[in-house]
């Protein structure tokens, strides 16, 4: 009489095969398992399945998805490191490229249950496994173009520029082919050289890493004064020279060099004044597309071939307008007939597919008119957010809300936002209200709280770079030194490390309040927190 397979060599195989194990039914796994004797070699079962492929109750892919399986358990086995950093982008050394016969084996791996809806045919296909440098879990899925390329491209070290002068793809193609590959962890990427300093961070909140380092860095370039409204609320109606084209091409140029030298990823948020008006926008638009950058546009409404024009060179990842309440209340602040051309804009742009963003500049005058405009833009726009006015320029001559009204208001946001998708969260005290209902909070206001001269840095028309554009907050000139030289100035650092009176906050990594609201207040920025604060403080008045 035969012995029964050892116990351990069946858990072996089940731990080795699960894909195989759900697809089969029992009789027909026990026989398979049983044919291998006692060897608990997963080659064992690659020979039995394939002398056995024309049985009844065995797919005609099931050798191949063995294969496949044996493939994804040494991956997953794999003793290799995956807690470096590299010094230039690499391939995961835990990926493997498994040529298949079968085309729609990955999707049997994750789910065996749906054969059906994803059902394996005959066809030549290539699969990526590998494991999550973050979680270590092994990953297999069906590999596209673009993972070839990126692969091939980080392989043998080629550089963008040549795979660009092949004309199949756009330099912001290329980036995000890339940046999507690190994101599945198939890339490995330098570490990202925008991070929080952790000595001035008391405690990191429980989410960690994602609010403390940034792996896109954004220029918000105001490219011109010139605008085409004038708003009560203004900041900045100065006079101020627009760099000519060959000095914006020199700042991309710049801005390229400090993205490669601190392994991020680059925006260009154009701004204004109304951006579309400065006099060499589409080619300075082109250029920047030219580089790679991703792009975005905080505009006023515009005609619909203008947008048309940009899409031609490259979709924006926003656009977004401007409204100060509901219609009677918005064109008195931005004048008349403003409230229904941004409407009309806003259908070009759904109509266009281009995401939408309106944002509201908020006072003590139309606090009351947030949440239904909010609500009155759904299914119009695609996101809404709302500043506080800070009060500089022309905003000066306009009032706040207190500090107890904004503390009632933001709850009454958040309870709103909850059932109105289109209210979106930006203002960073609206964590407090998450930490204290259990949630997990959110990026805040530039996804890392107060974002000044962290992961971005406001360029004016002349050349002037601010830490923030909402004040005065002069760090350098672009016409004088480098980026890198002005990120890493002294005067940026004091900006980067906010107000003295939040860095043993626990929600400092997604908070910080807002400067440009201190400043309006005529507090010290560096040493008294935000003045709307309302988070209690021990041994602090709040």
């Amino acid at each position: 009489m035969k012995e029964p397979m050892p116990t351990a060599v069946i858990s072996l195989f089940e731990e080795v095969f699960p894909a195989c194990r759900s697809i089969l039914e029992g009789g027909t796994w026990q026989r398979l398992v049983t044919a291998c004797g006692d060897n608990p070699a997963p080659e064992a079962f690659f020979c039995v399945v394939a002398r056995e492929s024309d049985s009844a109750g065995i797919p005609a892919y099931l050798s191949e998805l063995v294969r496949l399986e044996a493939a994804r358990h040494e991956v997953a086995r794999s003793e290799v490191s995956l807690e470096h950093r590299p010094a230039v982008q690499e391939v995961n050394p835990t990926l493997r490229l498994f040529q298949s016969a079968w085309k729609n084996l990955a999707c049997l791996l994750d789910s065996p249950g749906q054969a059906a809806a994803h059902a394996p045919e005959p066809g030549e296909e290539i699969i990526v496994l590998w494991k999550e440098p973050r979680t270590g879990v092994c990953r297999a899925r069906a590999a596209t173009s673009e993972d070839l390329l990126v692969l091939k491209m980080t392989a043998e070290q080629i550089p963008p520029e040549k795979v660009l002068e092949t004309g199949g793809m756009s330099a912001a193609a290329l980036e995000g082919v890339t940046a999507r590959a690190v994101r599945r962890g198939i890339i490995l990427a330098p570490e990202s050289r925008i991070r929080r300093d952790p000595d001035r961070l008391s405690e990191v909140i429980t989410t960690g890493e994602q609010y403390v380092t940034a792996r896109v860095f954004t220029l918000q370039w105001h490219v011109t004064q010139a605008c085409d409204l004038h708003c009560k609320h203004c900041y900045d109606r100065s006079e101020r020279p627009c760099l000519d084209l060959g000095q914006a091409v020199a700042v991309l140029d710049d801005l390229k060099s400090f993205c490669r030298m601190h392994h991020v990823a680059g925006q260009v948020t154009f701004t204004g004044g109304n951006p579309l008006l400065y006099p060499h926008f589409r080619e300075l638009y082109e250029e920047t597309c030219r580089r790679g950058f991703g792009t975005a546009v905080l505009g006023n409404p515009s005609r619909r071939d203008a947008v048309e024009g940009l899409l031609r060179i490259q979709k924006p990842g926003f656009f977004q307008v401007s409204l100060e309440g509901l219609e009677a209340h918005n064109d008195e602040i931005r004048g008349k007939g403003h409230f229904r051309r941004t409407m009309d804009f806003l259908a070009v742009l759904r109509d266009l597919g281009v995401y939408s963003m309106v944002m509201l500049t908020l006072t003590r005058d139309n606090i009351g008119q947030v949440i239904p405009l909010g609500r009155f833009l759904q299914g119009k726009a695609d996101v809404f957010h709302f500043n506080r006015l800070a009060l500089v320029g022309e905003g000066a001559k306009l009032h706040l809300p207190s500090k107890a009204e904004y503390a009632l208001f933001l709850e009454e946001y958040l309870r709103a936002a909850g059932d109105t998708p289109v209210l979106g969260l930006k203002d960073n005290l609206l964590n407090i209200l998450r930490e204290k209902q259990g949630l997990e909070p959110f990026g805040g206001c530039a996804g890392f709280g107060c974002g000044a001269a962290f992961n971005f840095l406001a360029l004016l028309p002349d050349g002037e770079v601010h830490a923030c554009r909402k004040f005065p907050s002069p760090v350098g000139n672009v016409l004088r030194q480098p980026l890198a030289e002005i990120y890493h100035s002294e005067a940026a650092a004091l900006y980067r490390a906010g107000s003295a009176a939040c860095a043993s906050c626990r929600l400092r990594p997604v908070c910080g309040g807002c400067l440009a609201i201190s400043h309006s207040f005529n507090l010290d920025i560096f040493r008294d927190r935000d003045p709307f604060c309302f988070r209690d403080v021990p041994g602090e008045k709040a």
